[in-house]
């Protein structure tokens, strides 16, 4: 038998190892985050210090004393960076809409509707995920010169309107959904588009949250292909637009500038992760039905 005073020693070495572990595990994440963060820290840090104070020092300093809201000032209005912004905007959301529409009907076909051949379609789609996109690039571009779409938001956006892992993930997140709903909705008289609409999305927003917000944040990110199709300026993204700023526009010297630019094009997308972080977590961690 094991005496309480053992039993109480036993129990405050526990809890003494248990608060060790903790403090060690915290002091981990924490360095890692600063680990993280740090670039942005210093982003943010260049872009408010004066083109003259940033080339006099001879050592990197880590904060500074007076800081400057003119490399903002001259993003704006020494380049076309709104331009750019705006471009980037209607691209990112046209792409999204008709690559979710396109996703979520694709989905739907594969998980619910029943024709020959399905589960062969469905292999050969799935092994296209299989081809390297280099090769998928090349004869995308080769197709965009033929139509002679270069340099139109429609060349832009038709390589990018489906996804085989997002139709992918949202057919397995529509298979968890009952059958027993699909046949009472059949025999209700409800049809197939009003069933997705109705019953199938509103079960499985979350993951479409999840994958329209994932898509925007890869159409702003988007570089290589806007780089292939687009050498008009008119239709530049930020991806390629801020390589024409470096280039022609600021200038290489002038990095506080470039990080200014830099700042306000992260901007949109950090503020889309905060505000439907648990969101994106909620449809990547949960399958299609409801709690």
């Amino acid at each position: 038998m094991v005496s309480q005073a053992e039993y109480k020693k036993t129990e405050k070495a526990a809890a003494r190892r248990n608060k060790v572990c903790r403090i060690l595990t915290y002091a981990g994440l924490a360095i890692w985050a600063v680990i993280v963060l740090f670039p942005f820290y210093w982003m943010l840090l260049t872009s408010v210090k004066s083109y003259g104070a940033y080339n006099a020092e001879h050592i990197p300093a880590f904060f500074t004393m007076a800081p400057t809201l003119q490399n903002y000032t001259d993003a704006f209005t020494q380049v076309p960076l709104v331009d750019y912004l705006l471009n980037t905007l209607i691209f990112s959301v046209i792409t999204t809409v008709l690559m979710v529409a396109v996703s979520v009907l694709a989905a739907y076909a594969f998980a619910r509707l029943e024709f020959r051949g399905k589960n062969l379609v469905f292999t050969l789609f799935l092994s296209m995920m299989m081809i390297p996109s280099e090769l998928v690039v090349i004869t995308n571009f080769v197709t965009v010169t033929n139509l002679d779409l270069r340099n139109t938001f429609t060349g832009l956006v038709l390589p990018s309107v489906t996804s085989v892992f997002y139709i992918y993930l949202l057919k397995e997140n529509f298979e968890q959904v009952p059958d027993e709903l699909y046949r009472a909705a059949k025999v209700d008289g409800t049809s197939d588009l009003k069933y997705l609409w109705k019953v199938m999305v509103p079960i499985c927003r979350p993951t479409i949250i999840t994958v329209t917000i994932l898509k925007i944040i890869e159409c702003w990110n988007s570089y290589v292909w806007p780089r292939l199709v687009t050498d008009d300026p008119a239709y530049y993204l930020v991806s390629n637009g801020i390589q024409e700023i470096r280039e022609n526009g600021f200038g290489r010297e002038n990095v506080p500038a470039m990080m200014a630019a830099v700042v306000v094009i992260s901007v949109p997308l950090i503020i889309l992760f905060l505000v439907f972080r648990r969101k994106i977590m909620e449809g990547v961690s949960r399958g299609g039905m409801k709690g």
